[in-house]
């Protein structure tokens, strides 16, 4: 494997999925050993169910605060910190709501389907805080049940966010995506978007899949074992 100089680069984008964070032991959504395969998302995962009892799905959602607790960053996590702390020439696009990139060290994240940190109010905006307990369930100005600032099924992504990842990644001459199938749009348009900026274009990924071929390169090997080598 041969080294990368990311001096070489202007704009580095690291897009990253599921798959790098199961490997810090954060339980997948789906596939084997994933969440809704022992509980069922109708139940706790959407605005309908939350609207029927707010307090079963955010004591759910502490409970998936504290497994995400129990777990660190890995080698990966901390390579890509350190790059952005060496160069600030980084940006983090992510599918993962459980925050491990922050907690190694990034800043520069999007998260384009939320945070479990975070929760928001109807009316009154976000709040945010990171333990194992929500400091409250209910808004401290008007009252109302806060929610948990994460896409849920039947949830539509914040035009906002994308719009921000879109423009970075057309922006950026590497685009390296991590654990993701990247099947699903707008994530699926992302490398042509990388493309269309004649940035070169890696996957990693133990496994390949549809949009594989999409790359210039591919890696069959997982992030904790292949960024710190190749960004070392």
């Amino acid at each position: 494997m041969k080294k990368i100089d990311p001096g070489q680069y202007r704009n580095i984008v690291f897009f990253t999925g599921a798959g790098m964070s199961a490997e810090s032991g954060v339980p997948t959504y789906r596939g084997r050993g994933g969440i809704w395969n022992r509980y069922r998302w109708e139940e706790y995962a959407c605005q309908k169910a939350f609207d029927a009892d707010p307090e079963k799905i955010l004591k759910f959602h502490e409970l998936r605060r504290a497994a995400i607790l129990a777990c660190n960053p890995h080698a990966g996590h901390l390579a890509i910190a350190a790059l952005e702390k060496k160069h600030q020439r980084i940006t983090v696009v992510t599918q993962n709501i459980d925050g491990m990139h922050q907690r190694a060290g990034n800043r520069n994240v999007i998260e384009l389907h939320g945070s479990i940190w975070r929760l928001r109010c109807p009316y009154d905006g976000k709040s945010e805080n990171i333990g194992e307990k929500y400091r409250s369930y209910r808004c401290e100005k008007c009252g109302s049940w806060l929610r948990p600032d994460i896409t849920w099924f039947g949830d539509t992504l914040n035009e906002g966010v994308v719009n921000e990842a879109v423009a970075v990644i057309r922006g950026c001459d590497l685009f390296v995506s991590i654990g993701t199938s990247g099947v699903v749009y707008p994530a699926a348009g992302f490398p042509q978007f990388a493309k269309e900026n004649n940035a070169r274009s890696i996957e990693i990924n133990p496994e390949a899949n549809e949009m594989s071929s999409l790359y210039d390169e591919a890696i069959r090997d997982t992030a904790g074992k292949t960024l710190p080598e190749l960004f070392g």
